[in-house]
């Protein structure tokens, strides 16, 4: 975003769980920033449905089962929007990005529809 400071006056949140927040800048609204685990996604969002696509085609692989730790080991790989970055994720951060992304999705897609009905 070069060299401006940015607060939270140039931001509208659109969704945010315990792991991550979604919002627009304010001076940006053709693209959605995406933020957890300390990186952020500029997506919009046909990338951010894409994204999700990802997280469910992960969650529906069989995972280590029999594994005491299957459930916060990093022992998943979730296929980003970017061709050349993909990130270790537990079960339990891959059930928090589905939030996440699900939760944005449905919150752009509501403010769409009320959009064109009222207008």
């Amino acid at each position: 975003m070069g060299n401006k400071v940015y607060f939270m006056e140039d931001i509208k949140i659109i969704f945010r769980n315990g792991f991550g927040i979604s919002f627009y800048w304010k001076d940006k609204r053709d693209k959605i920033q995406v933020v957890f685990r300390n990186t952020g996604f500029l997506l919009t969002l046909e990338e951010i449905k894409s994204f999700q696509k990802n997280v469910l085609n992960v969650e529906a692989e069989i995972y280590c089962s029999n594994c005491n730790f299957s459930k916060t080991c990093k022992n998943l790989l979730l296929k980003t929007p970017s061709e050349k970055i993909d990130l270790a994720v537990s079960w339990e951060e891959l059930e928090q990005v589905n939030e996440l992304l699900g939760g944005t999705i449905f919150k752009l897609e509501l403010q769409q529809y009320l959009t064109l009905s009222f207008n």
